[in-house]
């Protein structure tokens, strides 16, 4: 009796085929020679090397070449290209070029068969990706931060490329400004986007606008960390609309300290060292429950990269409902692990990111910049007056965004009046260098240092509330506070 060979069980479990679909591509190839308007249809979804089988892809190549050559693409005019590339045979030879549109009566369903074949290959980089980062963290010699920043890069990289947007017929986009512009007819002339808190500010932007990037530069010691912080209170405290804050440069205790000053009106100095009297207590107990329910996020997350920051803004739109983003400050940002030629290259890729962040959200991203030391070595009034060309890497920054404000105090410089002979003791300029929706123009308000606070000039009142009601006109109770003496010009706020 044969001996009985013991029966052999194999584990397939781990064993992985690529995501391929070549019989599709191979209707999609039959297609194109039948269809000389196929690949319009097909062109914008498919490249090469979206195709798995390394002969469909030269033959892809082949009828690419054609068409961008405004040459008829059928059986006989791909059978010619690939012999003038030398692949004919390669491919398999005129066979196999009549074979692959033999079998396909129409090309009807070529665009959704194209987007099979697309999602194959995005499901092939994924793989890929993977691997190599999966090999580079099983190396012990190899820096898990650099990976780190390396996959974010890569893996934003590769989203990027295979994002697509298609066109649409302009009646529903009509439809829609329809509705926006019947929306501003019914507030009577009120806000049509997120109010600042400032009222000639308002007036000139009508609030923040929905998908818009907004600049806001300026020099060392201006305040535009106070300026945004003071719009941060305005937006979330008095307005109750949420919103999330990126600083990049102070940690979160900072930052609250800040908004705390701000809020209850208490030195900034005597928060740091705690020594409050017992009438600032009393306003801390009194007003600190505000700042405690605002609906403010704050990520204190140092070198963070636009990858991150995309990750985490989606987030936060769809479970905390975030209507406005504002970060502090853009060039302390990176696109990590990409290749750059130059630091101006990666500040580009960020704002036009941002830029596009803000349309896909369709939320006001409000976004910190520096400005170059030029303003420096110009005198008078008017020299040291920021410009749009003052913008650290400024060629992107300028072109990607929809606004560009400049915060601008003359006292600084020892400029104490204004050509019209305005007193500027105390006083900031909101300089609004571009507006892509509206005009331009300046906007003076009051600059309350000792507070880290931005106001609206010469009242004692902060600004109006959504149902038009004074907020913050009195304290405890008491009678309005009379203005401050103007604060030092040199405060490093």
């Amino acid at each position: 009796m044969p001996e009985r060979k013991a029966k052999t069980t194999i584990d397939t479990s781990y064993g992985h085929i690529q995501p391929q679909a070549t019989d599709i591509e191979r209707v999609v190839l039959g297609a194109l020679m039948i269809d000389k308007d196929a690949f319009s249809i097909v062109s914008e979804i498919l490249k090469p090397e979206t195709f798995y089988e390394p002969r469909n892809q030269k033959i892809y190549r082949a009828i690419q070449t054609l068409s961008m050559n405004e040459n008829p693409v059928d059986i006989m005019t791909v059978i010619e290209e690939l012999k003038h590339e030398g692949t004919l045979e390669d491919v398999g030879g005129p066979t196999y070029i009549v074979d692959l549109s033999s079998h396909v009566a129409s090309s009807a369903n070529i665009e959704y068969h194209a987007r099979i074949l697309a999602h194959k290959f995005m499901a092939r980089q994924l793989i890929s990706f993977a691997g190599v980062i999966e090999t580079k963290a099983f190396d012990e010699t190899t820096d898990v931060d650099e990976l780190m920043q390396e996959a974010e890069s890569s893996l934003f990289e590769l989203s990027q490329k295979n994002m697509r947007q298609d066109y649409t017929q302009v009646e529903p986009v009509v439809d829609q400004a329809i509705k926006i512009l019947q929306k501003a007819a019914a507030n009577k002339g009120e806000l049509t986007g997120i109010p600042t808190g400032y009222n000639k500010l308002d007036d000139m932007t009508a609030g923040w606008q929905a998908s818009d990037l907004v600049i806001i530069a300026g020099r060392p010691a201006m305040g535009k960390t106070s300026f945004a912080l003071s719009l941060a209170k305005n937006i979330a405290v008095d307005y109750q609309r949420p919103i999330a804050f990126f600083s990049l440069e102070m940690n979160n205790v900072q930052l609250v300290n800040r908004l705390i000053s701000n809020v209850c009106e208490i030195e900034g100095k005597k928060i740091l060292n705690g020594q409050l009297d017992d009438e600032e207590w009393k306003r801390l107990d009194i007003n600190i429950g505000k700042l405690q329910s605002a609906p403010i996020y704050v990520d204190d997350t140092p070198g963070m990269s636009i990858f991150e920051l995309r990750t985490k803004a989606r987030r936060l739109v769809r479970e905390k409902k975030v209507e406005i983003i504002m970060i502090d400050y853009l060039q302390l940002m990176n696109a990590n692990g990409a290749r750059f030629g130059s630091r101006q290259e990666e500040v580009s890729t960020i704002s036009r990111s941002l830029k596009g962040l803000a349309k896909e959200l369709d939320i006001p991203i409000l976004a910190l910049s520096q400005l170059n030391r030029t303003v420096e070595g110009r005198e008078g009034l008017e020299g040291k007056r920021p410009q749009l060309s003052d913008l650290r890497e400024s060629g992107a920054i300028e072109q990607d965004a929809d606004m560009v404000l400049f915060v601008h105090r003359p006292e600084y410089y020892r400029i104490f009046e204004d050509e019209k002979g305005n007193d500027l003791h105390g006083k900031a300029q909101i300089i609004i260098a571009k507006h892509r929706k509206g005009g331009t123009g300046d906007v003076l308000l009051d600059f309350r240092g000792e507070f880290t606070r931005f106001q609206n000039p010469d009242s004692s009142f902060r600004h109006s509330g959504p149902d038009g009601e004074i907020i913050g006109s009195k304290l405890n109770g008491g009678d309005m506070m009379p203005p401050p003496p103007p604060p030092p010009a040199d405060m490093p706020f």
